[in-house]
Order: C-alpha cells, then structure tokens, then sequence
C-alpha cells in the first residue's frame, strides 16, 4: 500500500514538505496556514506529523493517530 498524500485535497506529502521546508513551518497548523489540507477527515494528520518530524513523504504501513504522537 502506498500512502503519499492528503487524500481530501490531493495534496502530495512531498508537495507538503517542499512547502513546510520554503516557510520553516513545524506543525500541521504552521503548515496550514502556507496549503491547504488534512480539513476534512484528517487522516493524512499523522502522516504529515511524521513527515514533518522526519522527511518521509511516502508510507507504505497505516500510522494511526497515537502511533504519531
């Protein structure tokens, strides 16, 4: 399975990174406030927590949300 994007807006993970990497941003909401994503259902939020936490931007496991705390 692979998992790369915020599946509500079509938003890539890597699309995300190249941006939160353009304004420093740390936190989803940091993030937000640059692209839009994670909304809706939320289910890419402990995608994008991980991501941001370590540059990943393609999953191939289920992160659930305490997984990426």
């Amino acid at each position: 399975m692979r998992i790369d994007r915020c599946v509500c807006f079509q938003t890539t993970f890597a699309e995300l990174k190249d941006q939160a990497d353009e304004s420093d941003a740390r936190t989803i909401a940091e993030l937000q406030q640059h692209v839009t994503f994670g909304h809706k259902c939320k289910m890419c939020h402990p995608y994008v927590r991980a991501m941001l936490r370590t540059g990943e931007t393609v999953f191939s496991r289920v992160i659930r949300e305490e997984d990426a705390s």
